[in-house]
């Protein structure tokens, strides 16, 4: 590579290119520690951020194709190694880094800043939902607080040009970038909330890397938004812009052009709208007097049969009116007629009237009962009279009475009495028991015929030898223990 006369004359591209070849003749591959800001993503894929650190900062690009040797994706704030090399981007005349390969090296320290200061606020509250105050859907004052000369005035203006609205816009101007920002805007807010009659208060800003969006991420900014008692909407940077003072806000929109859309109505669309509405009213009315045209009609010819109407309604009256005095009498002779038979079935009611009832049964109760057992009486007495005879009649004493005997022997080997009813039972020299009428005999069996012996027989010679043992026992008593009663 030549280097050229300091007095030739070089075109822009020549002395571009020249850059270019020294730079990447030098640098062909190198690695660079710092830490990724504003990263954008456009729709061909490529990735394009910088890479600053706390006293420079170097463009730097990774193409879509090197994305697959990423460990992860790359985000704002990390602290990265890039491995590239320096080429020249000769459309605008700047240098940059053509990064091949990413190294994760950690946090930003602003990042790691703002996550701190963003947990501490939200542990106290300050980004409570429950907190925010609702927008007014039209509001007639608002106060922007932003940079007078920024592209976020510019792109707001616009919106509420476009849409006509007749909100009265008044702008607080203050830095909203460097050293001192944030206290500037804190102090306009507190003004903003000093105005008369401020409905809203808007933050706007254009977007930027985290360092230039720093001014709204300081306490003191936070801290004002909350004791703001207006509503405040914030459109700071792009929509993948996040800061503290959104997270405090009572409305974040994506851009300050995302702001102005969201809380500006589009007085145009209104006026359509009034203007159908108005017109469908119109119609609605139009409508309902034709309605109420057709109903006066009617109530017209209602009013000419009116004269006849009255007249057959009075005889109605008339009529109705004798048809109820007739009923009237009937139901009154009827309620007086069913009460004199309520007042006889009273009288038949009455308490004395039911004990006198009740005392007459009782007593002719008593009667019959006294009859009825002097019946049952008499029958059981004669049905005992006649039982006593019927067992007389049948009685063993009865037969004994009239002279016979009953003859028992005991059985040498059970000892127990047995009736003797043949003479074949008995043996000579048994000893017989005989009862009688009255009394009992003990006797010995001399002989045994077959049959009764004629009266005034002569007894067996063997009798003599007999000793005839004649006792008198009194009824129920005997010798032998074991001679039944």
């Amino acid at each position: 590579m030549s280097i050229p006369h300091p007095d030739e004359v070089l075109t822009v591209t020549q002395i571009t290119q020249s850059i270019r070849d020294l730079l990447e003749g030098n640098y062909r591959f190198v690695h660079i520690r710092g830490e990724i800001s504003n990263l954008r993503i456009p729709y061909s894929g490529h990735r394009y951020f910088v890479l600053k650190d706390s006293t420079a900062q170097l463009r730097a690009v990774l193409f879509k194709q090197q994305e697959r040797y990423l460990d992860r994706p790359i985000k704002d704030g990390q602290q990265v190694i890039c491995h590239g090399r320096i080429s020249v981007y000769e459309q605008r005349g700047e240098y940059q880094l053509i990064v091949d390969t990413v190294e994760q090296a950690g946090s930003g320290a602003l990042q790691l800043a703002f996550e701190k200061l963003k947990n501490r606020l939200a542990a106290e509250g300050l980004f409570d939902p429950g907190r925010k105050r609702p927008v007014p859907a039209f509001p007639e004052s608002i106060v922007m607080i932003s940079s007078p000369t920024g592209a976020a005035i510019h792109d707001f203006l616009t919106v509420w040009r476009r849409r006509r609205s007749v909100a009265a816009i008044r702008l607080l101007p203050v830095r909203v970038q460097g050293k001192g920002a944030g206290e500037e805007i804190a102090r306009a807010i507190d003004t903003a909330n000093r105005l008369a009659a401020a409905d809203l208060i808007v933050l706007c800003r254009g977007g930027g890397s985290i360092e230039d969006l720093w001014a709204f991420n300081e306490e003191c900014v936070a801290r004002a938004i909350v004791r703001s008692s207006i509503p405040i909407v914030t459109g700071i940077g792009h929509e993948i812009d996040f800061t503290i003072a959104d997270f405090c806000a009572d409305l974040r929109a994506p851009t300050p052009t995302g702001a102005a859309e969201r809380i500006i109505p589009d007085c145009t669309l209104l006026l359509e709208r009034i203007d159908a509405l108005h017109s469908r009213l119109r119609h609605l009315l139009i409508r309902h007097l034709a309605v109420e045209e057709q109903r006066l009609a009617a109530c017209r010819k209602t009013l000419k049969a009116f004269p006849d109407n009255l007249e057959r309604l009075a005889l109605q009256l008339d009529l109705t009116v004798h048809r109820f005095s007739r009923a009237a009498v009937a139901f009154l002779r009827f309620r007086e007629r069913r009460l004199a038979q309520l007042l006889a079935r009273l009288e038949t009611q009455t308490p004395l009237h039911q004990l006198q009832l009740k005392s007459l049964r009782l007593e002719h109760l008593r009667q019959r009962l006294t009859r009825g057992i002097a019946a049952i009486l008499d029958t059981l007495e004669s049905r005992l009279a006649a039982a006593a005879a019927l067992l007389h009649s049948v009685s063993p004493l009865a037969t004994l009475a009239r002279g016979y005997a009953i003859v028992r022997k005991k059985d040498s080997e059970t000892l127990r009495w047995t009736v003797v009813t043949e003479s074949g039972e008995v043996a000579r020299g048994d000893r017989l028991d005989i009862l009688l009428g009255k009394g009992g005999l003990i006797c010995e069996v001399v002989a045994a015929t077959a049959g009764l012996p004629p009266p005034g027989a002569d007894i067996p010679p063997e009798a003599d030898r007999a000793t005839d043992e004649r006792q008198s026992f009194p009824p129920g008593e005997r010798s032998d223990p074991e001679t039944p009663e």
